[in-house]
């Protein structure tokens, strides 16, 4: 009989040609539990995914009571569905006020494909702005929108009139202008190695969107819901968003994303023509009920204080020779390296020692640090000692 690892590459689609094909029995708080009873420590949350932690005992509840109500009954925007409703709102409560209305989706990237469409329908402009080293998604249109040719060479004709600045370069700014329906930029730029603009950035940013009249979509689809230390990311620079993007860690492990805008902008989707942007699963009442269970979970338990004392207790302690910098916001974090082959030896290394992490995109000589928020002092030391202890492993046999 084959195994389920044998089964896995016979069954299921591959993205890459060496999975590591690690089999996990259960998830809970901050470990993973493999086929043999072996625990690991998880620094990267499903890439930013579980933010309160796997399986949250909230969570859980919360998508039982649904599962026992009802599942799917409707393409999203027909029916009122409360976990719709309640979870909306809740977003509304703790959102700048004109950020007052949700349109939920399945993921990240779609996330960002509707925000295309509201953009382009409000403004009634064409051009989209994004950034050099961006990461947005996969499907066609988030695809188009990602700053590394590397990643897109093998799918043009992607959409057209999409157009390039650099992150944290001012005079780029001069590059969006009254024929821009919309700058799309991460927050903290996540694939990029975890990239920060100073505040002055991001104000000349939101000055000169308002000025042209383009919109200003945020993605916070990695560093929302308390990543950074805050619960919004755009809180630490004081500007918000015209759209914002979430995904990722709001479904406390359930697929669920969000755009969300001010009702004014929300409403050109409705006419001209009528459903203007349609999905059937998204907003599904399960991942809602989910998604309001993990916002009250962060709010009752205060799971974004001391995030970013957390980080800083990691960059202090992940101090190495050949740890060329540590970067981060919050549980936010990349540790650079050499080489990729140096920082991936030292990942599986690490993950062989019971501690998962990972690397980026865009920038493969370094390191994701990104945990479940509830991740103890104790915990961020272990971890620290286990990198620490592979890095000078690996490079005492390179």
């Amino acid at each position: 009989m084959l195994t389920q690892r044998q089964l896995f590459l016979q069954h299921n689609a591959q993205t890459t040609q060496e999975p590591l094909l690690l089999e996990f029995t259960k998830a809970s708080g901050m470990y993973l539990y493999d086929t043999t009873g072996k625990k690991f420590l998880d620094l990267i949350a499903g890439i930013g995914v579980s933010n309160v932690g796997h399986c949250h005992p909230a969570v859980v509840n919360a998508v039982k009571e649904q599962v026992e109500n009802y599942m799917h009954i409707m393409v999203y925007g027909e029916f009122v569905q409360s976990p719709q409703v309640n979870f909306a709102k809740a977003l509304a409560d703790v959102l700048p006020a004109h950020l007052n209305c949700t349109y939920f989706v399945n993921s990240g990237a779609e996330a960002v494909e509707g925000a295309m469409k509201l953009a382009k329908r409000f403004t009634g402009r064409s051009e989209i702005i994004a950034c050099y080293n961006s990461y947005h998604g996969s499907t066609q249109g988030a695809l188009s929108l990602m700053g590394n040719e590397e990643f897109k060479q093998a799918y043009r004709p992607l959409l057209p009139d999409i157009n390039f600045i650099n992150y944290n370069v001012l005079p780029d700014l001069d590059l969006i202008t009254e024929r821009t329906a919309a700058v799309f930029m991460e927050t903290v730029q996540g694939e990029a190695g975890i990239r920060i603009a100073d505040k002055a950035y991001f104000e000349a940013l939101r000055a000169k969107c308002t000025a042209t009249g383009t919109l200003l979509v945020l993605d916070e689809i990695q560093c929302g819901f308390g990543r950074t230390g805050k619960m919004f990311g755009f809180e630490h620079f004081g500007i918000t968003p015209d759209i914002l993007l979430l995904a990722k860690g709001i479904g406390g492990g359930m697929p669920i994303g969000a755009f969300i805008s001010s009702t004014e902008i929300m409403r050109s989707l409705t006419t001209n023509p009528i459903l203007g942007h349609i999905t059937t699963f998204g907003g599904h009442p399960v991942s809602c009920a989910a998604g309001l269970a993990t916002l009250q979970t962060i709010q009752k338990e205060n799971i974004v204080d001391g995030v970013e004392e957390k980080g800083e207790l990691f960059k202090k302690l992940l101090v190495h020779p050949a740890i060329k910098e540590v970067r981060g916001k919050g549980l936010m974090m990349a540790i650079e390296f050499e080489s990729f082959e140096i920082n991936k030896k030292i990942i599986d290394a690490c993950i062989v020692d019971g501690v998962i992490s990972d690397w980026f995109l865009h920038c493969s000589n370094s390191m994701r640090v990104a945990p479940p928020l509830i991740i103890t002092e104790a915990e961020i030391e272990y971890a620290c000692e286990v990198i620490l202890k592979n890095v000078t492993a690996v490079l005492a046999s390179a």
